[in-house]
């Protein structure tokens, strides 16, 4: 990806127990992405938040959850991310889709 130039950061919100047939669908998408060409992609594993069902998730050792967030994040083209929506909402079934625009400088 060139330097210095506007591009597409898309962000996936979902939780650390969603599937995508047999695997964690956070490791399914990063597969998916490699498949589809982007630049890269970064999974965050969240220490605590809630989502629209209001339910709190932590990695708190009193309040261990076995559902942590997780955020999927790719930084392209827009192109390149725009392509790959169809596949991505196919494939995300409880979670929040983000796209922002950055400008990559380096």
């Amino acid at each position: 990806m060139p330097e210095q130039k506007p591009a597409l950061l898309l962000r996936i919100y979902t939780g650390e127990k969603e599937q995508w047939g047999h695997k964690a669908l956070y490791h399914a998408l990063v597969l998916k992405f490699r498949e589809l060409g982007l630049a890269g992609a970064t999974v965050y594993r969240g220490v605590e938040g809630y989502g629209p069902e209001n339910r709190l998730r932590t990695s708190r050792v009193l309040d261990l959850s076995v559902d942590l967030p997780v955020v999927i994040e790719v930084v392209d083209c827009e192109e390149k991310i725009r392509g790959a929506l169809p596949v991505i909402r196919k494939m995300v079934k409880k979670g929040l889709i983000t796209i922002s625009v950055v400008e990559v400088v380096k």
